[in-house]
């Protein structure tokens, strides 16, 4: 018998399958059963991405009017076009939301606009009122708490 290392009943090849069919054995045995129980994670920890969740569709929900230039999950950054208001076609607006942290806190939102206006062919900076994007912030912020309140069931 020529390249037979058969030695009978425990043979090397039979010893590694049974240690390869153990080893599965045990590692597939760890995965049914139990459902784990008791560690329930805050509302803003459940989540893919890097901002609070919350905020982040609460500012797309709002801002969904206007044409999006860039929107960055994991940094928390919007970022819209030139948006012109069909019934004032003399004025465009630009918003940028950031969104700062996981949790949902108003001091975790900053919203900014850039206004302009048409004048001798061309586009102008014109200053955007404060109450403008305070008024945006509000709008994100409430959106955000009901978002939350109707994901918990409440």
């Amino acid at each position: 018998m020529t390249g037979s290392t058969d030695t009978g009943f425990f043979s090397a090849r039979a010893l590694v399958t049974s240690a390869v069919c153990a080893t599965a054995a045990l590692a597939l045995a760890g995965c049914g059963g139990k459902k784990q129980t008791g560690a329930v994670m805050a509302p803003s920890q459940v989540t893919t991405i890097g901002v609070n969740s919350y905020l982040w569709r609460a500012s797309l929900d709002t801002l969904s009017f206007m044409p999006l230039l860039q929107s960055d999950s994991a940094g928390g950054v919007i970022v819209t076009d030139w948006y012109t208001n069909p019934k004032d076609p003399s004025e465009r607006v630009k918003v940028s939301v950031l969104i700062l942290d996981q949790d949902l806190r108003a001091d975790a939102l900053k919203v900014t606009a850039v206004r302009e206006v048409a004048q001798n062919g061309g586009w102008t900076p014109a200053p955007v009122q404060a109450a403008t994007v305070q008024k945006l912030e509000d709008i994100i912020l409430t959106r955000a708490r009901d978002l939350r309140r109707n994901s918990m069931g409440g």
